[in-house]
């Protein structure tokens, strides 16, 4: 599926007003207990400095400062960006692209992001931008859709998503037709196993993850490393990565001898 961020961001504006009840309502009271697990495994500290990507309006950003956390919310859709700073005006919002997060090297004790990695166009490139915000030892938490792992379970919940998820949107007054974008999305979204290796893939140890609501939803989380030689060769392989292979250019012909 094509994502193109201008369209994602359009259709996030027209259904900010009433997001959080839809969601409510689509997961059936669920929303609540993951985002009250995502906290629980960011574990905010008081003083710490914790940024929320893809936030919305806010909702998880408000759920983690209650510790004592100074959050910074970030979401590409201006729409969402709005109703969240008229609903929460204690929290710091800013409009921003994930894949170019306008934030220092090692800002941050934590990076979040909830329900929304599935919606950037390069889901690698802000995994790699959340790993370069992050202090050495900052955490990363990621509550994201998945692939439950029985059989019979994944086709109901399937069958829900393209039939039951845009039909309870209209109802709630939400765009019909985002939340089948959505129901699209959740199915072409890799499962649990090859997120993980994602995860990995952009630097982080300490990878695990655990299934919620028989894996509906699964909850990730990953360490960017302390030691210097670690962070030093995770550098090293991003910058091998990124830089242009230079070809071997043929040597000149030797000069025939003059007669």
């Amino acid at each position: 599926m094509d994502k193109q961020p201008d369209e994602v961001a359009g259709m996030f504006d027209d259904v900010a007003p009433h997001y959080d009840r839809t969601n409510t309502v689509l997961s059936m009271g669920n929303a609540i207990l993951w985002r009250a697990a995502t906290v629980r495994a960011v574990d905010p500290l008081g003083g710490e400095r914790i940024l929320d990507v893809a936030a919305g309006t806010g909702t998880s950003s408000v759920a983690l400062s209650k510790h004592g956390a100074r959050v910074v919310a970030v979401d590409f859709s201006p729409g969402m960006v709005a109703e969240g700073r008229k609903r929460h005006p204690n929290i710091e919002f800013i409009e921003a692209d994930a894949e170019r997060l306008p934030f220092g090297d090692n800002e941050f004790d934590a990076v979040t992001i909830s329900f929304g990695l599935r919606n950037i166009h390069n889901p690698h490139a802000a995994l790699a931008e959340m790993y370069r915000v992050l202090k050495p030892g900052g955490r990363l938490v990621i509550c994201e859709f998945s692939k439950p792992p029985v059989a019979l379970l994944r086709a109901g919940y399937w069958a829900y998503l393209s039939v039951v998820m845009p039909a309870v949107a209209s109802v709630t007054g939400s765009n019909s037709s985002a939340y089948e974008y959505l129901a699209e999305s959740i199915r072409e979204w890799p499962d649990q196993g090859q997120l993980s290796q994602w995860i990995r893939g952009a630097g982080f140890t300490r990878v695990a993850y655990r299934n919620l609501t028989a894996g509906v939803v699964a909850l990730h989380r990953g360490r960017k490393p302390i030691d210097a030689t670690v962070l030093a060769s995770v550098a090293k392989r991003k910058g091998n990565a990124t830089r242009p292979i230079k070809t071997q250019q043929a040597a000149p012909p030797a000069e025939s001898p003059k007669p």
